[in-house]
């Protein structure tokens, strides 16, 4: 199923090996012509169709936030793998208004009901300037009036644009608010419950249940558990903007949250978050300064090639990385391939995970999806 591109490696040479055939190998992988390849790129290689229908396989939930900008022919390309799609992100002010995304959500709405894909409102308190601020949490979850206009708003937005359900995706939630945000998606979810839709809730990637610092002390793992429909472990951006290079989402890292994840909430109820990007940093790094790059799976390996560098992998991560050096300035690059997405996956089914969660769908990976349907079988409701 995965082949790691050797020196001397040429996508005929590959077909060969693999008796699978060279526009398959080329399709599946989305490499482009003049079909160059990475030493240590790894290849998604199709399994035989009858082996792979035949196999005893978990029907899982595949969900995945999107802007309503995304490209057209991306969205389709994921789509047929999802059974929902969370459209990001709706707002809301102070008095508990809600705002719409800036960019009109109707056409993915309409071309997720064509592949039979439900469509989720994503609710943030993003304010103007882009970032999640905890004072619009503050000012909602202690007031029930407040809770009361949004939750009308929510329930005339949802039926009027034929939503499924709300994931509320709240980051940076104070301490103090603590049950306070608890009780209000309880609040929410048994209002939206009523009228037939469901309540998901984003989870920091905590590790117990005093982890320190201002992105976890306001998640009681155990309370949203219970108070939410099902949950979203967000087990990725160890590595991000800001940050010293590192894996987006080193699987030791996201195991440790995943074995805590357990022991508060149902295994039954926990969708596994999974990144779908990278970041190339310029060296050296200085906290404070540094700005990490994005960049989608597949830039990445394009970027290898034209670097004329090795794809190295790191086994405690199991995570790809690469260095390069361009005008004189050294970069690091790390990013997902189909190594670190299996082993995202064979988490789901060591803990009997409900499902998986893909932040984000902005960029092509269709090789993920391709494995992603060699392990699991889709629940499409």
């Amino acid at each position: 199923m995965i082949y790691v591109v050797q020196p001397g490696d040429t996508v005929d040479l590959i077909a060969t090996r693999t008796n699978v055939p060279v526009e398959t190998i080329i399709y599946d992988n989305q490499i482009s012509y003049p079909y160059r390849l990475a030493v240590g790129q790894a290849v998604y290689i199709a399994e035989d169709i009858d082996n792979n229908e035949s196999q005893d396989k978990r029907f899982i939930y595949v969900e995945g936030y999107a802007y309503p900008f995304i490209r057209e022919w991306v969205l389709n390309q994921a789509l047929p793998y999802l059974t929902d799609l969370l459209v990001f992100s709706y707002g809301f002010t102070e008095e508990g208004d809600l705002i719409p995304p800036a960019a009109d959500d109707q056409w993915m709405i309409e071309r997720a009901g064509q592949y039979g894909v439900n469509t989720v409102l994503t609710l943030t308190p993003i304010d103007a300037s882009g970032n999640f601020n905890n004072y619009l949490i503050s000012s909602v979850v202690n007031r029930e009036d407040r809770i009361g206009v949004m939750i009308s708003q929510l329930l005339g937005t949802l039926s009027h644009k034929r939503f499924s359900g709300v994931n509320i995706d709240f980051e940076y939630i104070r301490a103090e608010d603590r049950e306070a945000y608890t009780a209000f998606v309880r609040t929410v979810r048994e209002a939206l419950n009523a009228e037939g839709y469901q309540v998901s809730v984003a989870l920091a990637p905590k590790t117990s249940d005093t982890q320190q610092g201002l992105l976890y002390e306001g998640m009681d793992y155990r309370g949203l558990g219970e108070a939410a429909d099902y949950v979203l472990l967000m087990t990725y951006e160890w590595g991000y903007t800001y940050g010293p290079p590192m894996a987006v989402a080193p699987i030791d890292q996201v195991r440790a949250v995943v074995e805590y994840a357990v022991t508060q909430i149902e295994p039954s109820k926990i969708n596994l978050g999974i990144p779908n990007y990278g970041y190339d940093w310029p060296l050296p790094f200085v906290r404070g300064t540094t700005r990490a790059r994005t960049l989608g799976n597949q830039q990445a390996v394009q970027l290898a090639i034209t670097q004329g560098v090795e794809i190295r992998f790191d086994e405690s991560a199991m995570s790809p990385f690469f260095i390069y050096a361009e005008d004189g300035i050294e970069h690091e690059v790390w990013f997902e391939d189909v190594r670190s997405i299996q082993a995202k996956f064979d988490l789901v089914k060591e803990f009997q995970l409900r499902g998986v969660g893909y932040w984000q769908l902005m960029q092509p990976f269709l090789a993920n999806w391709l494995l992603l349907k060699d392990n699991f079988r889709i629940i499409y409701e």
